[in-house]
């Protein structure tokens, strides 16, 4: 692996800067990619000043990141699916318990595992491709997993719709847009909601009917529109969604159960830079405080609800049956497509600090990507 430019966070509450990154050989089980284009995510954004928190286990100097799209340089041992020129994208994993800079996202040439790897057909760009992987692994690790909804899963080829529903609450986010497009390929009925203006785009995913979320009859028109049908429970993803989810589901027939995507106060809450002890005492009280209060609204409603962490399917069957069984076939044959459209804002790892303040001023069924 050769040496490249990447972006280091060199120590917790520490400023991100430019480095170089030292050669590492894919191990087996591994490939290493030359990245030519990442997506970021609102957790890269909060990693200097919060990583201590999000992430305590991370061990420093790092990389960070999670969505890149390249070309294979290099395979390890036992590796099959892939040879060097193959395009493909994948999930970092730096910041597992476990993981080691040569796994984040942000540089030039990344170790990653194969089972969080997919090849990409020759029409898809890199930088469209770069948007899939966060969205699309945290929208199937609490659609899938066992221990969350566990739904049907999905499929590349057409399969009969199978009689249930599914609530995407934040349909226009990466989550959202993943997570659409595979409960329609696992044959579900999908309620979503979005802003008016993203309607027709979450229709174009799969989506059976879209709800403004803004709209104070919201809750009580999809209660209406799932009427008689019976839900297999809910994605509730940005700030105020369990809350409404709860509501939804408590009047529907079906799964008792939300995955949650978001936290109840956003991390946005927080002014930029690093808040002092005092901000982060306040932010901490309000986030405990809205928790065990939809924690009490849960229980009165009998209903359960789990936050979803989105690398935790690359430790089950959930990843590779993602990334290994449907994403190539998917994507290849055109049932999938790589949402929502990237909104490309420079090129080389030194565009990332301002790809990560654009990210800041916020984007709707849009995310922002580097070139490389």
């Amino acid at each position: 692996m050769p040496t490249g430019n990447a972006l280091w966070l060199p120590k917790k509450n520490g400023a991100f800067i430019i480095g170089t990154a030292p050669d590492t050989p894919p191990g087996s089980g591994e490939i290493v990619i030359r990245t030519r284009a990442i997506a970021v995510n609102p957790i890269d954004r909060y990693m200097p000043a919060m990583g201590g928190l999000i992430v305590p286990w991370l061990e420093y100097p790092t990389i960070v990141g999670s969505d890149v799209a390249g070309e294979v340089i290099a395979v390890g041992d036992g590796i099959t699916r892939f040879k060097p020129g193959n395009r493909v994208v994948g999930a970092a994993t730096s910041l597992r318990k476990g993981g080691r800079a040569a796994e984040g996202g942000f540089q030039e040439y990344v170790v990653l595992q194969a089972p969080m790897t997919s090849a990409i057909p020759d029409a898809l760009s890199f930088e469209s491709a770069a948007v899939i992987p966060l969205g699309l692994s945290t929208a199937a690790s609490g659609m899938f997993q066992q221990d969350y909804l566990a739904l049907r899963h999905p499929s590349a080829t057409p399969i009969p719709p199978n009689g249930e529903a599914f609530l995407v609450w934040g349909g226009s986010t990466s989550v959202g847009c993943n997570a659409i497009q595979l409960a329609a390929a696992a044959g579900y009925e999908v309620v979503a909601t979005a802003s008016p203006r993203n309607f027709d785009y979450l229709m174009q995913l799969g989506a059976s009917a879209v709800f403004d979320y803004n709209s104070r009859a919201a809750v009580a028109d999809i209660i209406a529109a799932l009427g008689g049908k019976t839900l297999a429970g809910a994605l509730a993803i940005g700030s105020g969604s369990t809350s409404a989810c709860l509501d939804i589901v408590a009047a529907c027939q079906g799964r008792k159960f939300i995955a949650t995507a978001s936290q109840p106060v956003s991390l946005d809450a927080l002014p930029t830079g690093r808040p002092g002890p005092l901000t982060l005492a306040s932010f901490g009280l309000r986030m405990t405080l809205a928790n065990r209060a939809l924690a009490r609204k849960a229980r009165r409603h009998r209903i359960e609800t789990k936050f979803i962490w989105g690398g935790s399917l690359q430790d089950n069957e959930v990843g590779p049956m993602i990334y290994e069984s449907f994403l190539p076939q998917a994507l290849a044959n055109g049932r999938f497509v790589a949402a929502p459209e990237p909104l490309v804002v420079g090129h080389g790892i030194e565009a990332i600090p301002t790809a990560l303040d654009r990210l800041g001023q916020g984007v709707s069924a849009r995310k922002v990507v580097v070139s490389l």
